[in-house]
């Protein structure tokens, strides 16, 4: 029905990419779904200086635009506004500071907010991967719908790479052919993320967090050691359900291992909601044509009331350091930006809007290997979570629950997740500030 439609719009990456304008806002699937034959197409753009000034909007950037537009010397024509910086915009404002120059702008906000924000500012362009056309005239965009599908539908050009790898999934994840202005065709393998081994330091966190996690609950999985040992330590529970920012390869193993069934949720009952997957090519495998995994945009699966109305939702995130109030920092190391606040936030308010919810934030109770504690007596960073909001706290000390408690009894708890080496120094500086 279709097919006249997509041979009309169906052209080379050379000439789709003409399509983006010199001059303008441009934005790009994330991770996963970075096209990468239109990021050459559009580097080669770049190299013929045809592009003047692109302010790039963008979450998570992934090795096809690290390894095409986001190179140091683009940086005069191409400004990346990353929401989410990572390795790649880390070592570009290494070599910007070097330089004394601004390379990147980088965008603060919670995940959830991003469409609307991009949204209001305006995309040009916005170019992304997808799987096959369906007989409906659908493009799905399996591992991403987060804000690459309403960024998609909202901006002036919409430029498809057509990838037989990308899996096909349920939920809210796709574009319709009447959508796009241009059509590319590859078979490139999708990008996969090695996944981390688990510590006997994540095993003890994650003993921990399972004693908190009842069944039926509703997770919320980071990515990371701890998450995955807890994945892998409940695969004894019952009736469990998934409603999660990130779907990882663990958490796929959580949901073949049959502890998950989705019973029990009161939204969007039997399935598996995602706003976003990485991992391997088994994760793809699993996703596609799955109709238990469905993917949505992140202002719903991030929006905090949509997360409270699941029952027993359990969220379990990373933190970088905590303060003895409570006020924690997720984004930032020694003062400057090294990742984002993503979902974080969301999932924190969002677990504790829950009937009978939990949040809870891990991390080891050292950094450096050893040398720096995570508990401090005030944050250095950006308060990613405002001390109001943080409740169950875990190291692999113990657990700490700071909802109802006084900045003292804060103290108190948090003084005793610290590594001991830390703990006299922490009582001093708790001392000296008033909270103990």
């Amino acid at each position: 029905m279709y097919e006249a439609e997509y041979q009309s719009k169906l052209m080379s990456p050379e000439a789709a990419v003409r399509l983006i304008p010199a001059r303008g806002s441009l934005s790009m699937g994330m991770a996963i779904s970075e096209p990468p034959m239109l990021l050459q197409a559009l580097e080669n753009r770049i190299k013929a200086r045809d592009v003047h000034h692109l302010r790039l909007y963008y979450s998570h950037s992934a090795p096809a635009a690290m390894m095409t537009i986001l190179k140091y010397e683009y940086l005069d024509v191409i400004k990346p506004h990353p929401f989410f910086p990572t390795i790649v915009e880390r070592e570009l404002m290494r070599r910007g500071a070097q330089d004394k120059r601004q390379v990147l702008s980088y965008m603060p906000g919670n995940f959830s907010a991003m469409p609307r924000i991009l949204a209001e500012i305006g995309l040009d362009a916005f170019i992304v991967m997808v799987a096959p056309m369906d007989k409906g005239g659908f493009f799905s965009c399996g591992t991403n719908s987060d804000y690459t599908i309403p960024a998609a539908r909202a901006a002036r050009k919409l430029i498809v790479e057509v990838n037989p790898n990308m899996p096909r999934a349920f939920g809210d994840c796709a574009v319709h052919i009447g959508q796009v202005h241009a059509i590319v065709e590859s078979d490139l393998p999708l990008p996969e993320l090695p996944s981390r081994p688990i510590t006997e330091t994540d095993r003890a966190i994650g003993r921990h967090i399972v004693e908190l996690v009842p069944d039926r609950a509703t997770l919320q999985i980071g990515v990371g050691g701890v998450p995955n040992a807890v994945c892998a330590a409940l695969r004894d529970h019952k009736g469990l359900g998934i409603h999660t920012e990130l779907l990882t390869p663990a958490v796929a193993d959580l949901i073949r291992s049959g502890a998950v069934t989705n019973k029990y949720k009161n939204i969007n009952r039997y399935k598996n909601v995602y706003t976003l997957a990485a991992g391997d090519r088994a994760l793809y495998d699993f996703i596609n044509d799955n109709s238990s995994m469905e993917a949505y945009p992140v202002d719903y699966v991030n929006d905090a009331y949509v997360i409270g109305r699941n029952d027993r939702v359990v969220s379990i995130n990373a933190f970088l350091e905590i303060g003895l109030d409570g006020e924690v920092n997720s984004e930032a190391v020694a003062g400057k930006q090294y990742s984002a606040p993503g979902g974080q936030l969301d999932f924190v308010r969002g677990a504790q809007l829950s009937k009978d919810g939990k949040s809870i934030l891990a991390a080891y109770s050292t950094a450096g290997g050893g040398r720096i504690s995570r508990i401090v007596a005030r944050i250095e960073g950006p308060a990613t979570d405002p001390r109001s909001d943080v409740q169950y706290v875990v190291t692999e000390y113990g657990v700490a629950n700071l909802r109802g408690k006084s900045t003292v009894e804060r103290a108190e708890a948090l003084i005793a997740l610290a590594h001991p080496d830390f703990r006299d120094e922490l009582y001093h500086r708790a001392r000296k500030l008033g909270d103990l």
